[in-house]
């Protein structure tokens, strides 16, 4: 018996230390809910609050899959009273929603006719065997792919290509690291960069637009964004890569071996396919329709049609759609969305934007500073410990609600988030090369805090002294 009281000891100790962060949250959670309302906020509004508070420790601690703190969120949304069944369920499935499921189903279309050998063949064609020519071809490459079908996808495409240059260079890893640590970063930065171009680039992008519009500040259309946007996109990417080159400078400057190798691997593929040529000519028309189409259709029902054009013409099956589809982001980001419209609709967004004004006068007198600093230096610090689309939705209601101009500052906010240089857990993309096993933990800080601040500079200038003449 004392035995089996020590084993039941011991593996209670065991899910004490595992779960210590789920714990913390359901303490705060509790302690928060009993503590009275301050007099401007509103009952709900407190109550929303304390969502946002278990959300934050539940992602940072990551105790539990993001999926299942997203149904977390909607659970107590009605439990606590913030909304209806119904009203939970209208705030979550939105044309936003619509937008994320089909751009993940057009990600998997795409990686599944193999297009991501043709990139690469591509890419080699264009730069040629220079090292610092293959850096530039990769951080702009992955930043403009990424800023219309998503980080995380090139990601994914464009890591067999810088993997397959290092192993063809060497095999030793100590000859190699540095090598490989700049091919890698290139791609893991450059797509972080690219996210902000377009609203495909990522959700938050689709969260803030979506903001915009629930909180009736307008609507930006596809085409705006990309104004406002890729300015900054094509003003980082040589900073970037001369950044990335004087910290990860390696010793083979010329990868002719390398490139030999990958040519006449990509050639024994053959020509391209018909089923290739129509989901790109497909991809293309999804894209005008974005551009084109958005203020009319909307950005999601454009998305699946693209999907349903796929399906169509045979080019994937749904079972594939079904098995490699993200469907815990889709859950997430309309969780998120749900989330800040509670947070408008409660008063909590303002509360907290009269907060963090107050706190910050304190120490600035200047309003228009303090805005800029909470909108876009707290929300990049944020990003490297949440997700992106977390951060967005946590901050965007509050930014939107700190005057100023909205429009701006809400971009502002969504732009910041993209700033995830430092940490693994920063982005997708981050984690993704990572998993290599050619990076360490301590080589993102290395040109990431470079790329931070660079960043933080040219948003800036971009949006004191450009973005004023489009709005």
């Amino acid at each position: 018996m004392l035995g089996l009281s020590n084993q039941a000891l011991s593996n209670l100790l065991y899910w004490v230390t595992r779960k210590r962060w789920l714990i913390f949250a359901f303490a705060i959670s509790l302690f928060l809910f009993y503590v009275p309302s301050p007099e401007t906020l509103s009952p709900e509004g407190h109550r929303t609050l304390i969502i946002v508070v278990i959300a934050i420790i539940l992602i940072v601690g990551e105790v539990i899959p993001l999926p299942a703190v997203a149904i977390l969120i909607l659970i107590l949304e009605v439990i606590l009273g913030i909304d209806t069944p119904n009203g939970v369920a209208n705030s979550f499935m939105s044309d936003a929603v619509f937008f994320i499921m089909g751009s993940l189903m057009l990600a998997v279309a795409i990686v599944s006719q193999g297009l991501d050998k043709r990139l690469a063949l591509g890419i080699i064609k264009m730069t040629g065997n220079k090292t610092w020519r293959i850096v530039f071809g990769f951080v702009s490459i992955s930043a403009i792919l990424s800023s219309f079908i998503g980080e995380h996808t090139v990601a994914a495409m464009m890591l067999p290509v810088a993997l397959t240059l290092v192993r063809n260079t060497s095999t030793d890893q100590k000859v190699v690291h540095r090598l490989a640590t700049l091919l890698l970063f290139s791609i893991a930065y450059g797509c972080a960069m690219g996210s902000i171009g377009t609203p495909s680039g990522g959700g938050r992008n689709v969260i803030m637009i979506g903001y915009f519009s629930e909180f009736g500040l307008g609507n930006i259309s596809y085409l705006d964004w990309i104004k406002y946007a890729y300015p900054m996109l094509l003003l980082e990417i040589p900073i970037a890569v001369l950044i990335l080159w004087m910290t990860f400078k390696p010793n083979q400057t010329i990868l002719d071996s390398a490139v030999r190798k990958l040519k006449v691997n990509v050639t024994k593929a053959g020509k391209m396919t018909g089923n290739q040529v129509m989901a790109i000519l497909i991809f293309v028309a999804v894209f005008l329709g974005w551009v084109f189409l958005s203020p009319y259709l909307g950005l999601g029902i454009i998305a699946l049609i693209g999907v349903f054009l796929y399906l169509s013409f045979g080019l994937i099956e749904w079972k594939d759609i079904n098995r490699n589809t993200n469907w815990g982001v889709i859950i997430l980001f309309g969780a998120a969305i749900s989330l800040g419209i509670q947070m408008k609709e409660t008063g909590a967004a303002e509360w907290v934007a009269n907060q963090s004004i107050s706190i910050m006068s304190m120490l600035v007198d200047d309003i228009g500073f303090m805005r800029w600093f909470i909108s876009v230096f707290l929300t990049g610090l944020l990003t490297n410990i949440l997700s992106n689309a977390a951060t967005v939705a946590v901050l965007g209601p509050v930014v939107l609600d700190m005057g100023g101009n909205p429009i701006i500052l809400g971009l502002a906010t969504s732009i910041a988030s993209a700033f995830a240089y430092l940490t693994i857990v920063a982005s997708p993309t981050c984690m993704i090369i990572h998993s290599s096993g050619l990076v360490k933990s301590s080589d993102y800080l290395k040109a990431g805090w470079k790329l931070f601040i660079m960043s933080m500079v040219l948003l800036f200038i971009i949006s004191n002294f450009y973005w004023p003449y489009l709005s």
